[in-house]
């Protein structure tokens, strides 16, 4: 692959996956600053990773299995885990409207979840099936079912006890 063929194609996926890669921003790190680390070392791994794609799996799936590992270990090394902070900090970075409170606060719920439930919620957010969700995570089809299944009952918990309705 040539240099322009790599530069080309990393343009055009940042260009169609950047939803995803700012789902998982969103999900691992919420300061503005840790935001934009993560986004860099995300866009800088997807940049180096590029010749090693083989099209045995999707574009989408190849970066959602290649983000969620990257934010992943990125957490790990970093040992930042604040509570998550406000997350009108990260409008600069995110190019969105502003987030409705009822995204917020389930971002702020995910946020909560260990690494493996985290990233099966984002995952489950963009419509992936079990068996999409195996194999980017590399878990049984049925433990993904039961982990869905652990999620939203916590979620249905904790959005009862603090009376959150979404209004």
């Amino acid at each position: 692959m040539t240099e322009n063929e790599q530069q080309h194609l990393f343009e055009t996926w940042l260009r169609e996956y950047r939803a995803i890669i700012f789902k998982i921003v969103r999900a691992y790190a919420f300061t503005a600053m840790d935001q934009d680390d993560l986004f860099q070392e995300i866009v800088i791994q997807i940049w180096h990773s590029i010749p090693a794609f083989r099209s045995e799996a999707s574009p989408t799936t190849w970066i959602y299995r290649l983000s969620l590992n990257i934010a992943i270990k990125w957490v790990r090394r970093e040992r930042r885990h604040y509570a998550p902070g406000p997350l009108e900090d990260a409008g600069h970075l995110l190019h969105e409207n502003p987030v409705d409170e009822r995204l917020r606060w389930l971002y702020q719920e995910i946020h909560q979840l260990n690494e493996v439930d985290r990233s099966i919620a984002l995952l489950l957010l963009d419509g992936f099936s079990y068996k999409e969700m195996a194999h980017i995570i590399g878990i049984t089809e049925s433990n993904i079912g039961v982990r869905i299944n652990r999620i939203k009952k916590h979620l249905v918990t904790k959005s009862k006890k603090e009376d959150y309705h979404g209004t």
